[in-house]
Formats: structure tokens, sequence, C-alpha cells
């Protein structure tokens, strides 16, 4: 019995906050955390929803009647120094206060566990909306295009995911995979005939390698371009010339 007592005198002492912080509320958290970012300021009403969104996003709006939070309900089981660091997050952005990086990366750490992505793929292929137009554009038909390259470059052996140009002409996003509707979206802008054909199979063949060679995650880290694919990358003929087209964009 002596032995006991003396290794939980050893025990360092639990402060306030870290004890309060597994019976609170999710609007008492919230609160907690304005005061520490605001000390100087009374919170107001601060209400807090579980929503069901498509991914894992999570909004903060400061009204005439208060603050508003709307989480995603993926999180309405995370525990509660998941739930805080969220918190401010949310709160730092919203008043604009440097967010420490123990609760960035405490939520990113959560967010990166194998069954927290699985839930969220899964999320986002029930609950997620995807426009998919068909392969076949105005100029191109990009069946045609993945056809091509998977027989010149993967043996023929990728097995083709849905297909489909854009709503609109993007700029700013000229491709991406989709690995929750195994889709290839590819910027209507490449449907023309003053756009080499060139530019539109890199753009191309670069989601292909994204469906071949998926993101790494490790801890926190999240490696979208891993070393097998920009390996793999280099071995489109004409490279430089395509990445010389795009820049036009």
């Amino acid at each position: 019995m002596q032995a006991r007592r003396e290794s939980l005198a050893a025990e360092p002492p639990v402060s306030a906050v870290q004890s309060t912080l597994f019976f609170e509320t999710h609007a008492e958290m919230y609160a907690r955390v304005f005061r520490d970012l605001k000390p100087r300021s009374t919170p107001p009403v601060i209400r807090v929803d579980f929503c069901p969104f498509a991914n894992a996003d999570s909004f903060v709006r400061l009204s005439e009647d208060g603050i508003q939070v709307r989480v995603t309900d993926l999180l309405e089981g995370a525990p509660a120094p998941v739930a805080e660091a969220l918190a401010y997050i949310l709160l730092g952005k919203l008043f604009r206060r440097p967010v420490p990086r123990v609760y960035a990366h405490r939520y990113r750490l959560y967010l990166n566990r194998r069954d927290m992505r699985r839930q969220m793929h899964l999320i986002r292929q029930i609950r997620g909306r995807k426009f998919i137009s068909g392969p076949a554009g105005t100029h191109y038909d990009l069946g045609q295009i993945f056809e091509d390259l998977n027989a010149r470059f993967f043996d023929g052996l990728m097995g083709a995911p849905l297909l489909g140009w854009s709503r609109r002409a993007s700029r700013s996003m000229l491709g991406h995979f989709d690995p929750s509707h195994n889709a290839i979206i590819i910027s209507r802008i490449f449907d023309t005939p003053k756009v080499p054909r060139l530019a539109l199979e890199y753009v191309m063949f670069h989601e292909m390698l994204h469906l071949r060679y998926p993101v790494d995650h490790n801890g926190v880290r999240r490696r979208v371009h891993t070393r097998e694919f920009r390996v793999a990358e280099k071995a489109f003929p004409r490279l430089l010339e395509a990445k010389e087209i795009l820049k036009g964009f």
C-alpha cells in the first residue's frame, strides 16, 4: 500500500483546464477558448451544431445573434482534446489570432488516422454529389485519350475510372482525380482545337498517376506526389514542352 501511495504522489497534478475539458459542453468549450483568445471581451451566445457535410469541413460565423459553429458530424464523437483543437482553429481564424501549433498538429493527426480517412472516404461517396459530364467533348474524347495513354504507359492494365469535363473552363484547376468517386475530371478549357493534344495528354497522364500512386499518409504529413509518382511522371515524353504549354493557361 505504501508503494502505491508513493506512485500516486509522484503523478503530476492535473490542471483545472485539463479536468474541465472532459466535462464541458461544446458551447462551454468554445466560450472558454473565446476567453483565452480575447481575454478582455465577454463571450457572446455560442451555438454549436453538428451537420451532415460531405467532407470533414467545419465553419464559424459571427453575427448579431452571437457565434454560430457548424461542425461536421464526423467529429461529433471525437475526443475532447480534438474538439478543443478545432475550437482554437475556428475561433483563431474568426478573430485573426495565431493558432498554436500544438492544436493544428493535434487536429491533423486525428484526421489522418486510418479509421478517420476511411470514414471520410465513405461519407464522400454517400453524401457527395459529383457532376460528371461524360468523356465526349466538342473536340476531344477523354475516353480515347485515356485508352491511348493506358496502352502506352500502363500496358492497358489500368481500370478506367469515370471520365468527364468540368462544368466551366477552369484555369486554376486543370484536372483532378477524385478517389471517393473514382473519377478523373479535366478542365473544359482543353476541349478546343486551339489547345495542342500534347497538353491534354499530359494533364490526363498526371491524373492517371494519382490513380496509380495514392496519397501517402504518415502521421500529420500528407504526401500527394510521392517519390514513385515523380519518377513515373518523368517517363512522359516531351514533358518539359507540355509544361511550357500549360504555363500559358
